[in-house]
């Protein structure tokens, strides 16, 4: 016989949900935190004097198909810790839930930064939208901004040519690993000098591949 599914299973690690409504439009959950107590960002300090609360509005990953929003019940601390110079606080949830100010779950963020670097602007956004959560282009590219370009390893072959910025006025080169399948490198313009110095510092290069272009 199968497990019984389980609501709270739903939201991320850290918070508790306390009701779960479905609508016409998507799915409404209501989170709040788990803890009794919170860290101020300021010092440090435990906190455990409540100070308020409000709520917080989140997107996250759909559900279903359907649309998700979190509906956080965030608690405002009082800090208690006399050199401390903030002496009211937001609730904070870890990296692995929800970053300060955020307006998305880290959950969406890391899908939108997925997406960002897979596809870019335009068809990110259009994808992005068939998934049921739906961001501009401008968001992606923010996010992709925010947590930087990932971690490659040492390419020992690959492909090299040029691009646009604007057609006919501007161009660049780009880089690309062969063996994995994906650009690693935007140098700013196409001049062979620069792709020159770029090559200089991957000696572990072996094999490049590149169009006919004279450059």
């Amino acid at each position: 016989m199968g497990q019984r599914f389980c609501a709270a299973a739903l939201v991320p690690s850290g918070v508790t949900l306390e009701r779960l409504d479905t609508t016409d439009t998507g799915t409404i959950m209501v989170i709040r935190g788990t803890g009794r107590t919170s860290a101020c960002p300021e010092c440090g300090t435990e906190a455990s004097r409540v100070h308020s609360q409000n709520v917080r509005r989140l997107g996250d990953l759909p559900l279903s198909g359907r649309p998700v929003r979190m509906m956080l019940r965030a608690r405002r601390f009082r800090c208690d810790a006399s050199p401390c110079t903030r002496r009211i606080f937001a609730e904070r949830f870890g990296d692995a839930v929800v970053l300060p100010w955020a307006r998305r779950t880290a959950r969406l963020d890391l899908l939108v930064f997925d997406l960002g670097i897979a596809l870019g602007g335009r068809p990110a956004a259009r994808l992005a939208h068939r998934l049921m959560t739906p961001v501009s282009r401008d968001t992606l590219l923010r996010a992709v901004r925010r947590r930087g370009r990932p971690n490659f390893p040492p390419p020992t072959v690959i492909g090299i040519d040029d691009w646009a910025w604007r057609r006919n006025q501007r161009y660049g080169t780009i880089i690309c690993d062969l063996e994995r399948r994906r650009p690693i490198r935007l140098l700013s313009d196409r001049e062979p000098a620069t792709a020159t110095a770029w090559l200089m510092r991957q000696p572990q290069i072996t094999t490049v591949a590149r169009d006919r272009g004279g450059a």
